[in-house]
């Protein structure tokens, strides 16, 4: 399934609740976001639906997200659900890993491959403060309950902020010299609530490869880890893992983007930074099928634009929790 710019759509994201059980402070603000009622989250078999129909026109990997996606009672049986598609060769999972450590051999039994793992700091303090309730142990736990259960590669997602972060970048590199992690330093983005918070806070990959560069070595490019993605890879000497680096704003990928979102409330999404929508909770509950949802999202492919324009301002009134990470 092809864009009007003939880039190869074959990547769905789907966010599975718009709730979290952390406020990461370039997330939301401290009082969170308004959630909606349950009932209006897509319910499993609909979900099932969307992803049948966006497998029978190309799709072929599936990332679950939220919010926070272990919130979500009986992700599991999602994931099962999800595996029995014909076409779907890859599911993900994006997550703060803190619920991680008891689901993730169920998880793994129904069909997860990977998970991304969110951690800014390797120092507990800091974390707290930047989570604004959650406790760095809790992620390591889940790091390593990934690890143990052999869902590699596992990746380790790092939104790099100046000010507060970035001191820590050369030691979150060194953990791929100790262990088979993937860390990727994620150029932080102007959404929703961090729009006006970022201001003066962003750091640009190649300043921070330059200072990992300077303490541990040369950064040899590196054989794409599985699951692909939009990092551009590379690996310090005798290291076990990788180091990643998501240039959102420096250096667009948008020329080579083969995904959609949809939206916990049921909307397809052709970009993040676009807040053009196409809803499919409502043909959904009025009983259509794969085939209609299934032109409703070659609709969303269509409308897909050549690039992101985060530099002209945030235009929607939700926050990255909201729409699906």
């Amino acid at each position: 399934m092809q864009d009007n710019y003939q880039r190869e759509i074959n990547y769905l994201r789907v966010s599975v609740i718009d709730r979290c059980n952390l406020r990461c402070i370039y997330c939301m603000p401290p009082e969170g976001v308004r959630t909606v009622p349950h009932k209006e989250i897509l319910r499993f078999e609909e979900i099932e639906t969307v992803v049948r129909a966006a497998a029978h026109i190309g799709v072929k990997k599936v990332r679950l997200t939220g919010g926070e996606p272990l919130i979500r009672r009986g992700l599991e049986n999602l994931v099962r659900r999800i595996s029995s598609i014909p076409g779907i060769d890859d599911i993900t999972l994006t997550t703060n890993g803190l619920l991680l450590p008891p689901r993730v051999k169920a998880l793994k039994e129904a069909g997860v491959k990977r998970v991304n793992i969110s951690l800014d700091t390797l120092d507990s303090g800091r974390y707290r403060k930047i989570t604004r309730n959650g406790e760095l142990s809790g992620a390591w736990a889940g790091i390593n309950s990934a690890l143990d259960a052999g869902l590699h590669p596992v990746k380790l997602n790092t939104v790099v902020i100046r000010g507060f972060n970035d001191d820590e970048v050369v030691e979150l590199a060194r953990l791929t010299l100790e262990k088979p992690l993937h860390i990727r330093f994620i150029e932080i983005m102007p959404v929703g609530f961090s729009n006006s918070w970022v201001a003066g806070r962003f750091v640009p990959a190649e300043e921070i490869m330059s200072q990992i560069k300077t303490r541990l070595g040369q950064l040899l490019p590196a054989k794409i880890p599985a699951g692909g993605g939009p990092a551009k890879y590379y690996r310090l000497k005798d290291a076990q893992g990788t180091v990643g680096f998501i240039t959102s704003m420096s250096d667009h990928f948008c020329g080579s983007c083969n995904r959609l979102r949809l939206t916990a409330l049921g909307s397809i999404r052709p970009c993040l930074y676009d807040s053009c929508e196409i809803d499919l909770k409502t043909p959904l509950r009025n009983g259509a099928g794969v085939k209609e949802i299934a032109g409703l999202i070659m609709k969303a492919v269509s409308l897909k634009t050549d690039r992101h324009h985060m530099f002209d301002g945030w235009r929607d009134n939700r926050v990255m929790s909201q729409i699906g990470g």
